[in-house]
């Protein structure tokens, strides 16, 4: 009887488990046509001081925050001096130094980099950090601080 019992309970607890458990959901399709750019600054650009302004522009989606599923939408970030996550882009945007989330749909930004060679990239998430299928993301582009 203890056997019975002790099974029936394990049974119970997977189900609740496993009803309770998050599920593993597609990636967020994106349309065709859907394009990520840089307004601003424009490739080669030079900047004195390092504080600087970014524009971020799309084309064909939506811009809103995280945590809003509405087809064609995300929200932008900001890939500094790094590249894009490896292929198939199936996990979510790391949030680091080089990895900047603009969760709340900000579409431009006010950063700061220390003198040098810089690359910026934007890369489009989904409401919950995960590049579009197929993903949406810009041109690297180069800027220079001094």
């Amino acid at each position: 009887m203890p056997k019975r019992i002790m099974l029936g309970a394990l049974y119970v607890f997977a189900s609740l488990f496993l009803a309770n458990a998050p599920a593993f959901a597609a990636q967020t399709p994106s349309p065709p046509g859907a394009e990520e750019y840089i307004i601003w600054p424009a490739d080669g650009t030079v900047i004195h001081g390092g504080k600087l302004w970014v524009r971020m522009g799309l084309r064909n989606m939506g811009v809103c925050p995280k945590g809003v599923n509405i087809p064609n939408t995300g929200h932008h970030h900001l890939l500094i001096d790094t590249d894009l996550p490896p292929m198939p882009m199936d996990q979510e945007i790391p949030s680091d130094r080089n990895h900047l989330h603009f969760g709340a749909g900000e579409t431009d930004a006010r950063i700061e980099l220390p003198p040098g060679k810089h690359t910026l990239q934007l890369l489009l998430g989904d409401y919950n950090h995960v590049p579009h299928n197929p993903p949406v993301y810009s041109k690297k582009i180069t800027i220079i601080v001094k």
